[in-house]
């Protein structure tokens, strides 16, 4: 395993040369933040107002729902311990760079959404689906890229990050007294099981299941860390200085790039919001909606509520207890759930801990859902035709295992595996969104010129002049 490891933490650290991902990521960001006109802050209202509309059939998913679906992949583990990380290993200035690339990333979601739309494929019953793998095969006519991009979703979503949801709930636990060398199998068998009883329901649940959960336990999380921050309040001045006077640190940054505040605000902020990843398009093209554009507004919305929201409650919550992180870092890493559990013991006690361990339970369980909900989609698209009864049987159970044998992994292979495959999906994803976004920025001109005529806008291929055939816009 330790072997397995180096292996992985060697192909990460290749990616993470400021010349790789990060400047994809930023790059790519600021140039869609440029086509859309700011879209991000001229176009928040309208992405508000969409977000409630109905889907136009009866058996259609609405707005809210593949919302629901990428926000649960979104909202996670990663809100908690994946910030807890950034700041115990890259300072508070992480947080600052967290929030820059979430604001560019708002663009880059909106693109890669907006193109899953219309791309979009249509199922027997009317129903929708897509994703980064159709419009690789269908807008730039790589079929064998689309089949590359699945294989990652497969590693990425159903290997690397419900491992490391899964390391991340247990490790929740380590701080109660009845935590010993076992807890990590027992939890992972509880957490396995439930998983699996909710995966072999099918999709419907899966859209029900999170639909139920996110909205709460976000809104409580996001309260809880108000509470805390209000009870701190003398401490807001200091933690908002340590925040910018760490993130505009440029001699510790350039010192040494790989363990910035910059670095880490990426890395985290990747990891949270996925903007750019190609992962929430997958959940963008379930939606029925009268315009691409409807859908690529909400998915923007997502990136804010996860990282603008969610992750500076986890931030605020830590910071604003004046608790350092000296005592949480030990041989380059980090843990993340002490400096949490801690920091909540400060306020509340021992109540703190408790709390932390329910709301981690939700956050994990709709984390392993919603990552699992990206998977069947690309095995369609690998085999070219709909997988067998059987094989969707075999493979949820095999989902199931790893969701176990991320609960008994150790910290660092869990992290550095995800690490390794968001950056790898970045690196597929960005470069063709960036070459065929045109079809993105010509239905948000579209979608604008209908809104300034008083309408509720209505998609139609033709009025950009699209040459590919779609299933829905003709």
């Amino acid at each position: 395993m330790t072997t397995i490891d180096n292996m992985i933490n060697a192909v990460s650290g290749i990616l993470y040369q400021p010349f790789i991902v990060p400047l994809l990521l930023v790059a790519g960001g600021l140039y869609f933040t440029i086509r859309t006109g700011l879209l991000q802050i001229r176009m928040f209202p309208e992405a508000c107002k969409v977000i409630m509309e109905k889907p136009k059939s009866e058996n259609g998913i609405s707005s809210f729902g593949a919302l629901m679906v990428s926000t649960a992949s979104r909202v996670g583990t990663g809100n908690i311990f994946g910030v807890a990380t950034a700041i115990c290993l890259g300072g508070p200035g992480a947080i600052f760079w967290m929030w820059i690339t979430a604001f560019i990333g708002g663009a880059s979601a909106f693109v890669e959404s907006t193109l899953a739309q219309i791309y979009k494929k249509k199922n027997p019953d009317g129903s929708c689906f897509g994703g980064p793998a159709y419009y690789m095969r269908d807008a730039l006519g790589q079929r064998w890229l689309g089949v590359i991009f699945s294989v990652l979703i497969l590693l990425t979503y159903a290997l690397g990050y419900n491992m490391l949801a899964a390391y991340n709930l247990q490790s929740t636990f380590a701080s109660f007294d009845f935590y010993d060398k076992t807890t990590p199998a027992i939890i992972g068998v509880i957490c396995a099981v439930l998983f699996g009883i909710v995966v072999l329901g099918g999709a419907k649940r899966l859209v029900h299941v999170t639909g139920l959960l996110v909205p709460i336990m976000g809104v409580a999380y996001v309260i809880l860390a108000l509470v805390v921050l209000v009870l701190n309040a003398s401490n807001i001045g200091a933690m908002f200085s340590a925040i910018f006077s760490s993130a505009f640190d440029f001699q510790a940054i350039f010192g040494g790039f790989s363990g910035s505040c910059i670095m880490w605000g990426i890395k985290r902020g990747l990891y949270s919001n996925e903007a750019g990843m190609g992962s929430a398009p997958n959940a963008a093209a379930r939606a029925d909606v009268s315009h691409p554009v409807k859908q690529g507004l909400v998915q923007m919305l997502s990136v804010f509520i996860d990282t603008l929201l969610i992750c500076t409650a986890t931030a605020f919550l830590c910071l604003s207890t004046g608790l350092g992180t000296a005592g949480f870092v030990s041989d380059g890493a980090a843990d993340a759930a002490g400096y949490v559990s801690g920091s909540l013991s400060e306020v509340f006690g021992g109540a703190g801990p408790v709390f932390l361990a329910i709301a981690m339970s939700l956050f994990a369980f709709t984390t392993l859902i919603g990552n699992y909900s990206y998977c069947e989609s690309c095995l369609a698209f690998i085999m070219n035709r709909t997988p067998s009864h059987k094989f969707l049987v075999g493979f949820r159970v095999l989902a199931t295992v790893i969701v176990f044998l991320g609960a008994v992994a150790t910290a660092g292979l869990v992290w550095d595996l995800a690490d390794m495959c968001q950056g790898l999906m970045v690196l597929c994803n960005v470069p063709v969104i960036l070459i065929i976004g045109k079809p993105a920025y010509d239905a948000l001109k579209d979608y604008q010129k209908q809104k300034a005529e008083g309408k509720n806008p209505e998609f139609k291929a033709a009025d950009i002049g699209l040459k590919q055939k779609t299933d829905f816009w003709n």
